[in-house]
């Protein structure tokens, strides 16, 4: 169900009635868990959120999420165990086992066929056709799918471990899973032990042949889903990483350490990194944008007279640091919205923390850092670009470059120029004007100036050749690689609002483009308007939130964005709705 990615309709924080009503749908369910084990995994006070969503087929899912991690979702009133859940409650569901090689199978769509299970010297679990099952690898009691049974014991018995076995609803590694923090499954020992390898007992056991025939059927069953699974996501393109500059002079680095550069520099990122954490995030600032974090919180707790960069440590990017860190557990990091990850979880008992000491700030450092924390946001620089359209390649194959090549202005300007000149079109009698091949025509011309217009002015022939190419930029956050995007850049959009009971309310979209956290935004505004503020999500725009703010608030929005922020302000539209003075909010 999940094998491909799925559009998310909705995500808010669920209600009290909702929360009970959950608990007994749960109880209902699921009746081996007590009453101890339903409030730990329905918690009572711990943010709970209800995503409503629709999977690659259509199907219209409810998913349950609490601290990060999918735990339940329900499809057709049925209430269904994420992998999450099930590796807290591995005895929640009647388990049957498989072999490894065939996971990669039903994590592409495939159902479990009956030939790939491993029969225990106890036998098979006795279930119903129907029931809900969970499906474990051999050597590991931890579930790795859940699925529907498509016959019961009896009848697989009967058919001689043949056919389809269970209908996969949910795998380990899917896209469900994906939504989380992606985990791997912790090692559950067996209750009995497991029969020997059959891959690896070359001496006294032979594969048997039915079980090769019959994997060669579960992978047919997995090609349809398979098929075209690459194109699902669209990732981001980076640029290449520039040349890196020998020099070191200017990273200052410890001169009394004997530790080669790189290594001082993984130690002063991991040391800023726990005092950050120790010091400045609190939990009410989770979920925290990683190059809030990086920005406001880690460059600020570099000791005086160091200077932090993470592209001459080993890791050379925040996201490989992180998700470093994430492996040894002390966070947890999510894609909250395309492209944007933040900080959603930290154990802050974690030994590395709680043992971390923190040095103790000289004045002058302590000064730096208290004024740091009046401005910690760094804007992102975001930067122009075009793409080569189909229309145009013809133009610009010349230089080299191909339909879809990004290309800033200064080197479209060049590409025009060396054609111009190359091809000999720059007119004898007048340097400004440029004489029109029939390629340049083709590019830039309407199909009505065709026949009309021959020669164009330089500045004319540079225009019209930008607005043809296709818009992209390319954003670079502090610290980070730059990323490279297609189409417009989409600014901050403030809009007025009027409610039923006829208050104006101040509505603020795309925050997270410009690495703005819309939580840490909303708590700002709420404090200097002194006017109630939420967050939900924004109607129309996948996986982003809106921030919206009681009254009339352009005013103080505009000064937060523009001079604390230092956004320029092309890339905000709507302040120009801010009340007048003396005009009531």
């Amino acid at each position: 169900m999940f094998a491909k990615a799925f559009r998310v309709k909705s995500n808010t924080a669920i209600k009290g009635s909702d929360r009970r009503k959950l608990r007994a749908d749960v109880t209902a369910a699921f009746s081996t868990l007590g009453t101890d084990q339903v409030s730990e995994l329905v918690p009572g006070k711990e943010e709970l959120n209800i995503v409503k969503l629709y999977a690659h087929r259509g199907d219209a899912v409810t998913v349950y999420v609490s601290g990060g991690n999918p735990i339940l979702f329900e499809l057709e009133k049925n209430l269904y165990p994420t992998v999450y859940t099930l590796w807290s409650y591995p005895d929640l569901l009647p388990t049957f086992t498989t072999w490894p090689l065939v996971l990669e199978k039903l994590v592409g769509g495939a159902d479990l066929m009956l030939p790939g299970l491993v029969v225990p010297p106890a036998g098979l679990p006795q279930v119903q056709k129907g029931d809900l099952c969970a499906i474990v690898l051999v050597g590991n009691r931890a579930p790795v799918a859940i699925g529907v049974a498509a016959m019961s014991t009896s009848e697989m018995l009967t058919s001689g471990l043949k056919g389809r076995g269970f209908s996969v609803l949910h795998t380990y590694q899917d896209y469900l899973w994906r939504s989380g923090d992606k985990s791997s499954p912790p090692f559950i020992a067996p209750l009995a032990p497991d029969p020997p390898d059959l891959s690896e007992e070359k001496g006294s056991v032979q594969a048997d042949p039915t079980l090769q025939r019959d994997m060669r059927h579960l992978t047919l069953e997995g090609e349809e889903e398979e098929n075209g699974e690459g194109q699902q996501m669209c990732g981001e393109k980076t640029l290449p990483e520039a040349s890196e500059d020998p020099s070191i002079g200017s990273l200052n680095p410890d001169p009394t350490d004997s530790k080669t550069l790189q290594e001082q520099m993984d130690e002063l990122l991991q040391r800023c990194f726990l005092h950050a954490l120790k010091c400045r995030v609190k939990k009410a600032d989770l979920p925290l944008l990683t190059s809030t974090f990086l920005g406001s919180h880690v460059f600020s707790c570099c000791p005086e007279g160091r200077q932090l960069d993470i592209k001459k440590s080993s890791y050379r990017k925040l996201s490989k640091f992180l998700q470093q860190m994430q492996q040894e557990q002390i966070i947890q990091v999510k894609e909250l919205s395309k492209g944007v990850e933040s900080i959603v979880a930290v154990d802050w008992k974690h030994p590395r923390i709680t043992s971390f000491v923190i040095p103790e700030p000289s004045p002058t450092s302590q000064t730096i850092q208290e004024g740091s924390r009046e401005q910690p946001y760094h804007p992102p620089d975001i930067k122009p670009l075009y793409c080569v359209p189909a229309s145009m390649t013809l133009l610009f194959q010349e230089s080299g470059h191909k339909k879809g090549s990004v290309l800033d202005g200064s080197e479209v300007r060049m590409i025009i120029i060396n054609y111009a000149k190359k091809n000999d079109l720059v007119d004898a009698d007048n340097k400004n004007l440029v004489k029109l091949d029939p390629i340049l025509c083709d590019c830039i011309l309407e199909k009505s100036e065709q026949h009309t217009v021959v020669k164009l002015p330089w500045d004319s022939l540079l225009t019209r050749c930008l607005e043809k190419l296709q818009p992209a930029y390319q954003v670079t956050f502090p610290g980070q690689e730059p990323i490279v995007k297609k189409g417009k850049v989409c600014p901050i959009d403030i809009t007025l609002a009027q409610r039923a009971s006829n208050k104006k309310v101040t509505v603020v979209r795309n925050l997270e483009a410009y690495g703005l956290d819309p939580c840490t935004v909303a708590a700002t505004l709420q404090q200097r308007c002194q006017a109630s503020t939420t967050v939900t999500p924004a109607p129309g725009a996948k996986d982003s939130l809106q921030v919206q703010i009681q009254g009339n608030q352009i005013h103080h929005l505009g000064r937060l964005l523009l001079e604390e922020y230092q956004l320029p302000r092309k890339h905000i539209q709507g302040l120009e709705k801010a009340p007048k003075p003396g005009k009531k909010k």
